[in-house]
């Protein structure tokens, strides 16, 4: 859901997925660390770009277990 609502942002800049020049990206446990990847993998450009993954305790809302992060750049 994370990358789909990113892609709805981009396209409405003109931009694509395939623009993200960087991610940063946080899960509250280690076991969301392999579903993000899979997504983040299946969704950006290859090879994929920069991107930070860290662990954090949490966000406000307890129901949040990823946020993301992207920065992207047009040609």
């Amino acid at each position: 859901m994370c990358f789909a609502n990113i892609a709805a942002i981009l396209a409405d800049a003109g931009m694509r997925l395939s623009d993200i020049v960087r991610i940063n990206a946080y899960v509250t446990d280690r076991a969301h660390m392999k579903g993000y990847m899979e997504a983040r993998d299946a969704h950006v450009a290859t090879p994929p770009p920069a991107s930070t993954l860290m662990i954090v305790s949490g966000f406000t809302l307890p129901a949040f277990k990823v946020e993301i992060e992207v920065l992207a750049a047009a040609p």
